[in-house]
């Protein structure tokens, strides 16, 4: 087994690549392979991904008090990973966790992301060449030992069902959230556009849902974004989809403000659709943390004030720059995979 301490030094030295400007040619091929195969994932997105793994995942001082938090295993296993593909290379954080605590990766990567994964754990394979060993990109899991798989309510019914037998985490849908006061800022409200926003909602630490005060006017927040409208306007995939749900909401007379991107609706529902945000209104802090709670289980993370005091809640513009401890579904996947035996 490689030693921990160059397998942590393998992956600050993959963030050191990603932040050295001299290595701006291979990147900009990375950059370039991604949008090739999605569409969603624009040079910037993915340039945003990249930044925050080499800043939130690989900064040294981090990382390694991140993973002297948890014990060596037992013994090498061999960990199928199916990975997701909404965001570009979401499925980082998994390869991680499985390589430094001294597995073996068996990666099926997304049909939407096969190339950025690929890219990186390759580079990480250059920097480090004993990673060879313990590196594998494959179509089917049967060889592993454990599982841990991302995808819908509906795949995790499948995931269940195929992986029962052997160790496993398995992750479904979640969302994130927000919670207003109504005297936010309007530097506030734009941090919060950029929860909503940022990789076009497709996250789930995207907020997709605002519980708003009673009365609440959605006119300031729309006049703190109007700067963002080029962005969303001119990327066909998420204005045909804009596009869609505003003749939706109009031929069946569904109440909704409108700025010409994003569209708000009153919903009880955590998910919205592409281009969309939910909103419901409260009458107390009381009443606001008990609708949370009746959804806790489906909601990834909540970007609020501080002054409504709600636990865990994160300031507005961070849930998606997520660190080493914030686990997909608050499972600790560097437990799990610490005690395999």
């Amino acid at each position: 087994m490689i030693s921990r301490i160059r397998r942590i030094n393998a992956f600050i030295r993959l963030g050191q690549f990603i932040s050295d400007p001299a290595n701006e040619e291979t990147i900009a091929e990375w950059v370039a392979g991604a949008k090739s195969r999605n569409n969603w994932f624009t040079p910037a997105n993915v340039r945003l991904s990249l930044n925050a793994i080499a800043g939130q995942y690989m900064n040294e001082e981090r990382l390694q008090a991140w993973a002297a938090a948890y014990p060596e295993p037992a013994q090498s296993c061999k960990i199928g990973v199916v990975m997701a593909g909404n965001i570009p290379a979401v499925g980082f954080h998994d390869a991680l966790c499985v390589l430094i605590s001294g597995h073996t990766l068996l990666a099926k990567p997304s049909s939407d992301d096969p190339l950025l994964i690929r890219a990186l754990l390759t580079q990480l394979t250059e920097i480090e060449p004993e990673f060879k060993d313990y590196i594998q990109f494959v179509e089917r899991l049967n060889d592993s030992d454990a599982y841990i798989a991302t995808g819908s309510d509906n795949t995790a019914r499948y995931f269940h069902y195929y992986f029962a037998k052997k160790p496993n985490i398995i992750r479904k849908n979640r969302t994130s959230v927000a919670a207003l006061t109504g005297g936010e800022t309007r530097e506030e409200l734009r941090a919060l556009a950029t929860d909503i926003l940022q990789y076009f909602g497709l996250g789930c630490r995207n907020v997709s849902k605002v519980f708003v005060p009673s009365g609440y006017d959605f006119t300031g927040f729309y006049q703190a974004i109007e700067e963002m409208a080029d962005d969303y306007v001119n990327h066909h995939k998420y204005f045909n989809n804009y596009e869609y749900n505003k003749s939706i909401y109009l031929v069946n007379r569904i109440a909704h403000s409108d700025n010409g991107f994003l569209l708000a609706t009153e919903s009880e529902a955590l998910v919205s659709p592409i281009s969309v945000l939910h909103y419901q209104h409260y009458d107390s802090v009381e009443e606001l943390k008990a609708l949370l709670r009746e959804s806790e289980e489906k909601i990834q993370c909540v970007v609020a004030k501080p002054e409504l005091h709600l636990p865990e809640a994160l300031p507005f513009g961070s849930a998606q720059a997520p660190g080493l401890s914030d686990y997909a579904d608050g499972i600790d996947t560097m437990a799990f995979l610490s005690n395999m035996d």
